[in-house]
């Protein structure tokens, strides 16, 4: 999984992180997207998505403010579109983040409620990633 440039500087983008996983060449190293920090790094979601097709092995659904999926700024069409072309059926895993473990919200700068409960988060994003994954 790359990182945004404000958390780490290795990898940041899509891009490098699958030159990175060629070149250790293993079967068991892939690129794990996560649709908040390409929202930070990515021009361009679909080119990136295309481009790191044969390296994809998991897919992190994470709001802008690591919230709710489908109640920010990501570009989910984009990039639901991109994964059902290159024919990505691997596993699509909620990423957010909230209160209740303190030292977590801390490290990942929650500083307030994103969503009213986790049974909530859970059940919206699941029906978010129904209505809009498609063939993903």
């Amino acid at each position: 999984e790359f990182l945004n440039r404000f958390e780490i500087y290795l990898l940041n983008c899509t891009a490098d992180t699958a030159r990175f996983v060629r070149e250790v060449d293993r079967p068991n190293v892939g690129v794990h997207y996560d649709t908040f920090h390409a929202n930070l790094e990515e021009k361009n979601v679909t080119r990136a998505i295309q481009d790191a097709a044969s390296a994809i092995t998991h897919v992190h659904i994470s709001e802008n403010d690591r919230g709710t999926p489908g109640q920010g700024q990501v570009r989910w069409q984009e990039t639901f579109a991109a994964l059902a072309a290159i024919g990505y059926d691997g596993w699509l895993t909620i990423e957010a983040f909230g209160q209740a473990l303190p030292g977590l919200a801390a490290a990942t700068k929650i500083w307030r409620p994103l969503f009213e409960s986790e049974e909530k988060l859970a059940a919206d994003g699941l029906a978010f990633m129904r209505q809009h994954a498609g063939g993903a």
